[in-house]
């Protein structure tokens, strides 16, 4: 069973920037993609955001292009989210799981809000 810890959440105001950690145990971390997905207030789905090869090859929604960089380190089984220039719609709670391992469960998750 894998799992992850998400963090470094926080309130910012429009224009700052966050960095999200996401540390996993359970199975080898340079053997699977990391995805990063958000769940939005008032909305049941989660939403791909950025997801990283394990050869190292970023890809985002078309809304955080720009903006948002993810990144990963095997060595300390941890990924990364570095989100720059935050808007009000990127209020939401963060996670990160495998791509596309459905039976992955979620974590707790990490609440970044962007608010004035």
């Amino acid at each position: 069973q894998v799992q992850f810890v998400e963090s470094g959440g926080g309130l910012v105001q429009p224009g700052e920037s966050l960095r999200l950690s996401c540390a996993a145990s359970g199975s080898i971390f340079s053997d699977y993609a990391v995805g990063w997905y958000r769940q939005a207030p008032g909305k049941q789905k989660r939403d791909f955001v950025a997801g990283i090869t394990t050869g190292g090859v970023p890809n985002y929604t078309e809304s955080v292009k720009g903006r948002f960089t993810i990144s990963r380190d095997n060595a300390e089984y941890t990924a990364y989210l570095q989100m720059n220039n935050l808007k009000p719609e990127d209020t939401a709670v963060y996670y990160c799981k495998r791509v596309g391992v459905q039976s992955d469960s979620w974590g707790q998750g990490t609440q970044v809000t962007v608010s004035s």
